[in-house]
């Protein structure tokens, strides 16, 4: 029977320790230590294995390819700019966000416009062969070079992808996937670190795109080991109010562009739609600012808030004088707004 060893790990910084402690000793965080048991593994090195790591040899930083990343479009025009352009070949992207924020959906509706010049399998750890084609039905998803594998063993998986030998390869999510050599649940942290280790080392000796989903903890950060978000290329959140219709997409990190750029969607019956560069109750406000409100005494004020690209819009009306506070508002926090039009009658905003 193999040993097993109990070590504990911290779901900040992803560092070991064989004792528990309050605190983490690498990063100094306080009660993130969890436990974990680790078996130990027979050694499986041969002379193939010898012969595989010679073939490796240090190559001059002058002799290594310098020509520019392959990239492809999504086919969506507001997830090609949060990825800087479009998806990489050989890159790992991670898409977090809270459970039915729109993350399978967002993905779900590339696959009909990508899957018609790329080979896509899209592995489903949450849903069945039959939940994922209604609700691709629903999506209008009819194209023939997408391929479902309804599996939460990564060993099945990594077979299913040297067979099928697909483009672009979605994971639903990793909090699912399990390692059948980590003695561990699927969704420790043990097993999430593995398995995208594991995923990690296929999407670059194969060159693949590999989008994987995982969800949310309740203090807003991937569920699982901090380390998980160093391990890929790219993170994305997906982010939005359950009582509203729009989501914004994000760039927390991105090895292949910039970080400052946001992608917004609005969700409808029929999926994702972009509403284009500005929200749909902001559109045609620059056409209609001098035109006379219905209301006598009526006011707008505008300001732009730079945090991300494109900036975000927000407006207050004012229908009358001595408005209601908080009448009448669209945008961000009522007292914010307030303190910005304080300043705006005190001092004149140029240009």
């Amino acid at each position: 029977m193999a040993k097993q060893k109990t070590v504990y790990c911290c779901t900040e910084c992803g560092g070991e320790t064989p004792n528990w402690a309050g605190k983490c000793p690498s990063c100094g965080a306080w009660n993130t230590l969890q436990e974990m048991r680790l078996e130990a593994r027979a050694s499986k090195r041969g002379a193939g294995s010898v012969r595989a790591s010679l073939a490796q040899r240090p190559r001059r930083i002058s002799e290594l390819d310098s020509s520019e990343e392959l990239r492809f479009s999504t086919g969506i025009s507001e997830f090609d700019r949060v990825l800087g352009g479009g998806a990489v070949a050989g890159s790992l992207i991670l898409v977090g966000g809270a459970p039915g924020i729109g993350k399978s959906t967002l993905l779900l509706q590339m696959c009909a416009i990508a899957g018609r010049e790329k080979t896509i399998l899209y592995v489903s750890g949450e849903e069945s062969e039959r939940q994922l084609k209604l609700r691709a039905m629903r999506l209008g998803v009819e194209s023939a070079e997408v391929y479902v594998l309804a599996e939460t063993e990564l060993d099945n998986i990594l077979v299913g992808i040297d067979e099928l030998k697909p483009d672009i390869v979605i994971i639903d999510s990793i909090q699912t996937m399990s390692d059948s050599e980590v003695a561990s649940a699927p969704g420790s942290i043990s097993q999430v670190r593995e398995c995208t280790m594991r995923i990690m080392r296929v999407t670059k000796e194969k060159g693949l795109t590999v989008f994987v989903v995982g969800h949310i903890n309740k203090e807003g950060s991937i569920a699982g080991p901090k380390v998980l978000e160093h391990m890929v290329d790219c993170v994305l959140y997906f982010e939005g109010e359950r009582n509203t219709s729009f989501r914004i997409l994000r760039a927390a990190k991105n090895r292949f562009g910039s970080t400052n750029e946001i992608g917004v969607f609005e969700m409808t019956e029929s999926g994702l739609a972009s509403p284009g560069e500005q929200p749909r109750h902001l559109r045609g406000l620059r056409d209609r600012r001098h035109a006379p409100h219905p209301r006598r005494g009526a006011g707008a004020h505008h300001a732009l808030q730079l945090q991300r690209r494109p900036p975000l819009q927000w407006h207050r009306l004012q229908p009358q004088r001595h408005a209601a506070r908080g009448a009448g508002e669209k945008g961000r926090d009522a007292s914010r707004k307030l303190r910005f039009l304080h300043q705006r009658h005190r001092r004149p905003v140029s240009g």
